[in-house]
């Protein structure tokens, strides 16, 4: 049984970019499938479908993963920030700027997953769940 199935994800893509691998399985739930959708609109996975393998009782998520022209990593870093052992909230001025723009920080807001930069126009805070770039 898995205490954190949100770093299970993030671990998942990490060694799966490091591998080069062109695409990673996870299992599925609702958050992590608005996570998925978030990495896909600021361009850090290809795609991601939700499907049932055959002789498996539970949906996966495949994600697509996604690499320079020149096999570079899209995603070079990926870290879980608020975990279940300690949360971290923060309001709409507090919000963190990774890689001084050029990264992202996903933040679990009561409009649902969004970015660091969307968080900011909308003027909402909230708990984040992970920074990368």
């Amino acid at each position: 049984m898995l205490s954190d199935p949100i770093a299970d994800m993030l671990t998942r893509i990490r060694n799966a970019t490091r591998t080069f691998k062109e695409t990673v399985d996870v299992p599925a739930s609702k958050f992590k499938e608005e996570l998925a959708k978030l990495l896909v609109q600021e361009g850090y996975v290809a795609s991601y479908e939700r499907l049932l393998p055959e002789g498996q009782k539970f949906d996966v998520l495949r994600l697509t993963l996604k690499y320079g022209a020149k096999r570079e990593q899209v995603i070079k870093h990926i870290e879980r920030i608020s975990r279940p052992g300690r949360r971290a909230y923060v309001s709409a001025d507090n919000l963190p700027r990774v890689q001084r723009g050029l990264g992202v920080a996903v933040v679990s807001t009561s409009k649902g997953l969004l970015a660091d930069h969307d968080a900011r126009k909308q003027g909402v805070g909230g708990e984040v769940i992970c920074v990368l770039w």
